[in-house]
């Protein structure tokens, strides 16, 4: 496509898009000016860039969004189903469900959120949790990985005028979800650099902050763009490296540990269940003694979260997979007699 029919294309696709109003004019209006540059060298760079800044702002969902599922039976229902235990966290989850039922009834804002934060040690379902949140919501999920982040650019963006340029997490986040009133998850906001710990920070004040997140600027869009009906779930291993600006505004619940008891009915009747249909193996063909179901929460010792419950349930069915496909057998029990050929080894 010739450059003046790239720009007839754009401009016909910004007037056809959902957009700003202002923010279309400005841009039809540099669409307008670059028609005339049409010999200068500096033409294709620049309506290379103006192309690719069009798809950005016509892909985002500046109008777009889910409606709010807000039957707490159901709500409950989905917990229950992907988590056991965490009674203090359902609970807080459909206290704010009841209060956004209560102001839409009236006819109030319901946009306004509280921050919730899990904190708590690694394989205690923080993250599982927050989708298990977003799931009870009928709300749209995408999760923003903090471990190691260094850049606050990474979450706002780079300026559109420097080559390669894109948006920030936070926009792509909203561009993936194609829903303004989406669910972010910040996973492990405590693990971003050392260096970059003071603007990373910073950045999140203004996203948690309801005051100002109805505008957050992405240096890439340079157009504010309204976070208010954004629901935000942070999740961290401790608060000790989380900034006082940023506690203030969280609610921080901390993940219990699981002690043994919960982690057989977990590995019983969540795990379990999850690995043989994830390996195409029938429930009825592995049956476990209660007796043995200690040795497969503690293989090695104590572990606060469930990874290793997670991985040796995975491990004993996938050999129990190989042993079905070798014709070694059809039923399988599992026995304090015969529970260590199907320990994985370490």
């Amino acid at each position: 496509m010739e450059g003046n029919e790239l720009i007839t294309s754009l401009e016909e696709k910004i007037k056809a898009g959902d957009i700003p109003e202002d923010l279309a004019e400005s841009v039809l209006a540099r669409l307008e000016q670059l028609a005339k540059l049409t010999q200068s060298p500096t033409f294709l760079p620049e309506l290379d860039r103006l192309n690719r800044y069009v798809d950005w702002i016509t892909d985002l969902p500046w109008n777009k969004k889910t409606e709010d599922s807000l039957d707490l039976s159901h709500a409950s229902e989905i917990m229950n189903k992907n988590h056991y235990g965490l009674n203090q966290l359902k609970d807080r989850v459909l206290e704010y469900l009841a209060v956004m039922k209560l102001k839409k009834k009236s006819g109030q804002n319901i946009a306004r959120a509280p921050i919730l934060c899990f904190v708590g040690l690694v394989g205690t379902g923080k993250t599982t949790f927050a989708y298990s949140v977003a799931e009870a919501l009928g709300r749209k999920i995408a999760r923003i990985p903090f471990g190691g982040m260094g850049d606050p650019l990474d979450l706002r963006g780079q300026s559109k005028l420097h080559p390669e340029a894109e948006p920030g997490k936070i926009i792509k986040s909203l561009r993936s979800t194609q829903s303004k009133n989406c669910v972010i998850l910040l996973d492990e906001i405590d693990r971003v650099t050392d260096e970059g710990r003071a603007s990373i920070m910073g950045v999140l004040v203004e996203l948690l902050d309801p005051e100002q997140n109805n505008a957050f600027t992405d240096h890439y869009i340079d157009y504010p763009f309204d976070l208010s009906e954004t629901i935000f779930i942070a999740t961290a291993n401790n608060t000790t490296n989380i900034a006082t600006a940023v506690m203030d505004r969280i609610e921080p619940i901390q993940m219990p540990s699981y002690v043994d008891e919960e982690k057989i009915v977990i590995g019983r009747d969540y795990i379990l269940p999850k690995a043989l249909s994830e390996s195409g193996i029938s429930n009825d063909v592995i049956e476990i003694d209660d007796t043995v179901w200690s040795q497969f929460v503690r293989p090695l010792g104590y572990d606060a979260g469930i990874r290793t419950l997670e991985r040796t349930i995975k491990g004993m069915v996938r050999k129990i997979a190989r042993m079905i496909v070798e014709g070694r057998g059809e039923k399988f029990k599992i026995t304090k007699d015969n529970v260590k050929e199907y320990l994985p080894t370490w």
